[in-house]
């Protein structure tokens, strides 16, 4: 495929071959222009309900991402996922290959998977997720986003997706270790994975109400949901994705969907000029009236960053770090 991208309706009609072969694509011309253009046309034609699925390393995500496909496919819907691995030192390419761990049919051309490396991101989500996540939105109904891990830099997630699903394991910790850790600011919903555990489950979510309502909600009129979920025994996943759907709801409802994407377009521009050029290129943009370039970024964060890196480059005479 060269030149031009297809165009979305064909994407949305395309099967899985096309829809990889285009993510390829985005992954080795980011810094194109005619590769900007497209992901703000498709940036700003979303489709689907993005969903991140964050927590630490053996808490059940991908066993709770397998439990959802199954729910999102059962109800119609085409779902995308995009499991985003540790790097690897040496190659920067994904370590765990996390779609290896999830029981998809390869038949079913309702479901894509893609693993792609956090690279040198400590959030979890280098420039080419937050692209790949531009695209799948507009490609497919629900959007499944997992995470490396959990911690205070992984806000970032914050940043790519609608609603924020923190998944805690029975014998994780106390209200007092959760509010430490910062990680009841991030979460839309909480799922409290494993609950054939049965009372160690149910301490945990008490445990976990117990930190929600010690924490400061970003969104004071919602009050963050607590399922106790068992991707093995299949119960409780009925519950989850029906209050991911009415936090949808909830979103769309209030106007504060699209307000949270053109804020994450504008956070998107933001994170690209500060991987690619440091503190010295938030200083520029800060000189350069970031206001202006931040408000075009909440329609066209790509082209407003490739516009953005080509001034600072001929400014300076050298590329990017």
């Amino acid at each position: 495929m060269s030149g031009s991208f297809p165009d979305l309706a064909e994407l949305r009609a395309g099967g899985k071959r096309l829809l990889s072969r285009v993510l390829t694509r985005l992954e080795t011309h980011a810094a194109d222009p005619v590769t900007a253009a497209f992901l703000d046309d498709v940036a700003n034609r979303p489709l689907g309900h993005v969903l991140g699925l964050t927590g630490p390393p053996g808490v059940g995500k991908s066993s709770l991402t397998d439990a959802l496909i199954s729910a999102f496919r059962a109800d119609g819907l085409r779902v995308g996922v995009l499991a985003v691995d540790p790097s690897s030192a040496l190659t920067g390419g994904a370590l765990l290959g996390d779609r290896t761990r999830l029981k998809t049919d390869p038949d079913d051309d309702g479901v894509f998977v893609r693993s792609m490396a956090a690279r040198d991101r400590l959030g979890g989500l280098s420039d080419e997720a937050v692209a790949a996540i531009a695209l799948l939105r507009a490609v497919c109904d629900r959007v499944i986003v997992e995470t490396v891990g959990i911690g205070q830099s992984e806000g970032d997630l914050k940043q790519a997706v609608d609603s924020v699903v923190l998944c805690i394991q029975p014998g994780s910790g106390d209200s007092l270790q959760f509010m430490k850790a910062g990680i009841m600011e991030l979460p839309d919903v909480v799922a409290v994975t494993k609950a054939d555990m049965e009372v160690l489950a149910r301490r945990a979510a008490s445990d976990v109400k117990g930190a929600l309502s010690l924490s400061r909600s970003t969104a004071e009129d919602w009050q963050v949901p607590v399922c106790e979920v068992s991707a093995q025994n299949q119960t409780g996943i009925d519950e989850l994705v029906s209050q991911l759907n009415r936090h949808q709801v909830f979103l769309e409802d209030c106007g504060r969907l699209s307000e949270r994407r053109r804020a994450q377009h504008a956070a998107w521009f933001e994170d690209m000029v500060r991987a690619e050029f440091g503190a010295a290129g938030l200083r520029v943009m800060a000189a350069e009236k970031t206001t202006a370039w931040l408000e075009h970024a909440e329609t066209a964060p790509f082209r407003s960053f490739a516009a953005f890196s080509s001034k600072l480059v001929k400014r300076l005479g050298v590329a990017g770090d």
